[in-house]
């Protein structure tokens, strides 16, 4: 694997991305005599789902499980590759043209590409509650972060809150790391299990219902359950405290906590894709906005492919062949492949990736988010940059305001450090239901770079010409 900058001015290939999706791209695309670089935003590869694979302090393998073991699987065949591999590299921009902008160890650079692969991945939905921004309320992703980087876990009185399969593998995670749980918070819904049962069959015989199995045995045998949680509230002065919440019985209960790992399921980071103009869809299977893309994972924009999870949720194998899909169908727009090659090449992964989709729907329906964990009331924080509250984003649709691009003008929703990131599907839903449209008709924002942060020292320090580049190398 390559060391860092410096870069060159132009690649054939740029993948921007390093989870499963990105490394088996780059890898594939490289061996294929593809001139390409992977940017990875972290330090190391491995994306959310394999992160910190390379260097995790935390050796015990049974505690992350197998699943995350198999991160290194697509390591070591990246690492020899020959693709240039850059750590630490932040993506701020990607034009219709190609031209990267990329923030490397301080220094902000310019490049070009023929071709670009965007495996972004993959970010926690919203779970606007009351109390949501209180310390120490956090995601189950982030816990997961810290457990898979730094071997830390939570301590004290610890509560799970929320639905969906990876909230049930943190709390496998937790019970192997010798973590005590206070309470496991199932939201849920009763009725989704019936919505989800035309999709039996094809779960039944998929990965994904063994090894729901065994984590959903584990976790109840040391963790109390309480199902059918149909309200939440975390409370607290300065911090957390307590958690008020209603089962099925509709008796509120109080639970002290001090830490509180909320999940309601992951939906496509479209942010970068969003931005460099690609067109998008409402799905309504998993209530997110997806880029519009070919069986190839081609946009709606001319040499810009987006693959894994960014592309619509699947799963970490599933994302593997998507990428080398992608890869693939890269090579043959570069040259590299004809297309009989490319569809040779591509059908063994076209027939992987069916195994692991298989199920998907299933889990879709089963997990579908409870409209008052996606939708909160009045006052409840729904932009955290700008403290903006629900009852603020329904008060400027009463006032004619039919859209968040609009809204922006109004309260600023989406324009703080996370550009949306954090309230964009919230905003949508809640102007649509005030609307009474769909979601798809309301629209998500409208994005523009820089979409990462950058300091104005970086965007001064641009070079501006060939000869400007190399004497900043030299």
């Amino acid at each position: 694997m390559s060391a860092a900058p410096p870069l060159k001015d132009a690649y054939e290939l740029v993948v921007i991305g390093a989870g499963p999706a990105g490394l088996a791209a780059a890898a594939l695309a490289a061996t294929l005599g593809i001139d390409t670089v992977l940017f990875d935003e972290q330090p190391g590869p491995g994306g959310q789902i394999y992160r910190a694979i390379s260097e995790t302090p935390l050796r015990e393998r049974r505690v992350l499980g197998e699943d995350y073991w198999h991160g290194s699987a697509l390591v070591e065949p990246f690492r020899t590759s020959g693709a240039q591999y850059v750590p630490g590299a932040s993506v701020w921009s990607v034009s219709r043209a190609r031209e990267i902008g990329v923030s490397v160890g301080g220094a902000a650079r310019l490049l070009q590409a023929r071709h670009v692969i965007l495996a972004t991945g993959a970010l926690e939905r919203p779970c606007p509650i009351p109390g949501w921004t209180l310390p120490g309320v956090m995601t189950v992703g982030a816990a997961q972060i810290l457990l898979k980087s730094s071997a830390l876990a939570a301590s004290g009185e610890v509560v799970l809150a929320g639905s969906g399969p990876l909230l049930w593998l943190l709390a496998a995670q937790y019970v192997r790391a010798g973590v005590a749980i206070s309470a496991f918070l199932d939201t849920t819904p009763r009725g989704n299990l019936q919505a989800a049962l035309p999709h039996l069959p094809a779960f039944l015989a998929s990965a994904y219902f063994r090894k729901g199995l065994r984590l959903v045995r584990e976790v109840k045998r040391r963790v109390r359950i309480v199902r059918n949680v149909a309200a939440l509230a975390a409370r607290g002065e300065g911090r957390l405290e307590a958690i008020v919440y209603r089962a099925a019985d509709g008796v509120e209960r109080q639970l002290a906590a001090e830490i509180l790992l909320l999940h309601q399921g992951v939906v496509p980071n479209v942010n970068l894709a969003n931005a460099i103009g690609c067109a998008h869809v409402w799905d309504e299977r998993q209530l997110a906005f997806k880029p519009a893309v070919d069986e190839w994972g081609m946009s709606s924009i001319d040499g810009v492919a987006i693959a894994g999870d960014g592309a619509g949720i699947s799963g970490a194998e599933a994302a593997e062949h998507r990428g080398r899909l992608a890869a693939l169908d890269a090579a043959e727009r570069l040259g590299r492949i004809d297309r009989v090659r490319r569809d040779r090449d591509a059908a063994p992964h076209r027939t992987s990736l069916r195994r692991a989709e298989r199920g998907r729907a299933f889990l879709d329906a089963l997990y579908r988010p409870a409209k008052a964990f996606r939708i909160p009331h009045d006052d409840v924080v729904v932009c955290r940059c700008e403290e903006v509250t629900a009852r603020q984003v329904r008060e400027s649709v009463e006032l004619g305001c039919t859209g968040p691009n609009q809204m922006k003008a109004f309260l600023r929703c989406g324009m703080g450090p996370c550009q949306g990131r954090l309230c964009g599907l919230t905003v949508t839903e809640l102007i649509a239901e005030a609307r009474g449209v769909a979601p798809g008709e309301v629209g998500y924002y409208r994005l523009r770079p820089p979409i990462k942060p950058i300091t104005l020292e970086e965007l001064a320090g641009l070079p501006k010409t060939a000869a400007a580049v190399a004497a900043v190398e030299r």
